[in-house]
């Protein structure tokens, strides 16, 4: 029993040397203390998002840094593709899903270790889920869902009545993102630093394939499949269902179909591996980077845990392409994002007498501020509702649908008019502020 006793206390020892004393690169309020290793193994609660190869690094370095308390929340089930960087996985699990499976191994695996997996999207949970956690770690291949938990975690922030942001609400938000041999980690601390709003512009557009390109003149193997998951599939459904990237007879199906095409268009290159990658767009991935960037966020994780160095400030560029280069540097917060600013944002509108509400939509979907992928619109006139456009409700969007090609006085919407937004990558609405650079005179002449 003894034995057990002092080969416990033996493993943190290195934590142990961090944590009970001061060094060169504390932060300025650490103190020293043996309980802040309490607190990291019997208190501390850590959720991570996305149970991918960013994922699966991230959940084997927080547990074996000391954390017991990790939630993991992802909605994926394990394919065959992936278990040559998803190391947590084995080929007896595929099919099944990603955060059981990883938690799973890692309870089995290291002892004391309560991994709670979440099979289920993101959007699913409500805000009481996300406030139990003193940290959020993500790995995730998607911008939507990045901008989704940034935004959840700015609408949990709490001010006073001067308008102080009590910094008791803030969950920190450690980001890590890796494509091929390159990489990126960020530490947000919303209400306070800049957010992944306020940097939107940073990630890569979307790839997208004009529908008129991919029907007509398709000249790439990727608009041959294109067509076939966008026009084909909805018209004649084989299964009856919607496709699923991960089933192997929906990819087989969509993969023939894509090469019938090709052949008639002379277009070469259409492969199984192709299909896979354009309908589920995946993002390539290399184990190694996966690792590297790992590690530098559970690293953050601990920082900002334990407050024994100074976080990230705020963003790490990683790249070993040619060589090793990392670079850091600090995000500027905006003051008019349109998540963390809680103002209403301006939208100047060259002549409302044409602009049409589709256009607005359009407008909010290309703009690189906004980004928006299917807004719904609502207003107020004169002490009313109004809404403008709902796409999600099917009866309300039909109800709506003539609004769309009404222009903005034709809706009776005036200079300074507030629009309510809301929309899939944020959970809370965007307000915006229609400013008119013709005044209602010239409109009227």
């Amino acid at each position: 029993m003894e034995e057990c006793k002092e080969s416990s206390q033996k493993k943190w020892t290195h934590l142990r040397k961090v944590l009970e004393r001061p060094g060169p690169f504390s932060h300025p309020e650490f103190e020293p203390s043996p309980d802040i290793l309490d607190f990291i193994l019997s208190t501390c609660k850590i959720l991570i998002v996305g149970a991918g190869g960013l994922g699966c690094e991230l959940l084997k370095d927080l547990a074996m840094m000391g954390f017991k308390h990790i939630h993991i929340i992802d909605m994926d089930t394990i394919d065959l593709s992936n278990l040559n960087r998803q190391f947590l996985f084995r080929l007896k699990d595929v099919g099944f899903s990603k955060a059981e499976v990883a938690a799973d191994f890692v309870n089995k695996r290291i002892q004391g270790c309560q991994v709670v997996p979440h099979c289920c999207m993101i959007q699913e949970k409500n805000p009481q889920f996300y406030r139990q956690f003193h940290v959020i770690a993500c790995g995730l291949d998607s911008i939507s869902a990045r901008r989704w938990i940034n935004g959840m975690l700015v609408s949990l922030l709490e001010y006073d009545e001067n308008d102080v942001l009590d910094q008791s609400s803030i969950i920190p938000l450690v980001d890590g993102g890796t494509e091929g041999f390159k990489g990126n980690a960020r530490v947000i601390l919303p209400g306070m630093t800049a957010c992944v709003e306020c940097t939107l512009d940073l990630y890569p557009p979307q790839v997208t394939y004009p529908l008129c390109t991919i029907a007509n003149t398709p000249r790439l193997p990727e608009h041959c499949v294109e067509y076939v998951k966008m026009v084909q599939w909805s018209k004649e459904n084989p299964f009856g269902v919607p496709l699923d990237g991960d089933d192997a007879q929906h990819l087989t199906w969509v993969h023939e179909k894509a090469s019938e095409r090709a052949n008639q268009f002379n277009i070469q290159g259409v492969t199984f591996r192709l299909v896979q990658g354009v309908v589920k767009n995946i993002i390539p991935a290399v184990a190694s980077t996966n690792a590297v960037i790992a590690g530098v966020c559970a690293t953050e994780v601990f920082k900002l845990a334990t407050s024994c160095c100074t976080p990230l400030n705020n963003f790490m560029v990683f790249n070993d392409i040619d060589g090793i280069y990392t670079y850091t540097y600090e995000a500027e917060k905006k003051e008019n994002c349109t998540v963390c600013s809680n103002i209403p944002h301006p939208v100047t509108i060259e002549d409302p007498s044409k602009m049409k509400l589709k256009d607005l939509i359009q407008f909010l979907c290309e703009n690189p501020k906004f980004q928006m992928k299917n807004p719904g619109l609502t207003t107020n006139i004169d002490g009313k509702s109004k809404t403008l456009y709902i796409p999600t409700i099917d009866v309300i969007e039909a109800r709506t649908r003539p609004n769309l090609s009404k222009t903005l006085l034709e809706l009776g919407l005036s200079d300074g008019q507030q629009i309510i937004v809301a929309d899939t990558t944020t959970p809370t609405s965007v307000i915006l502020k229609l400013v008119y650079s013709i005044s209602d005179i010239e409109m009227k002449t």
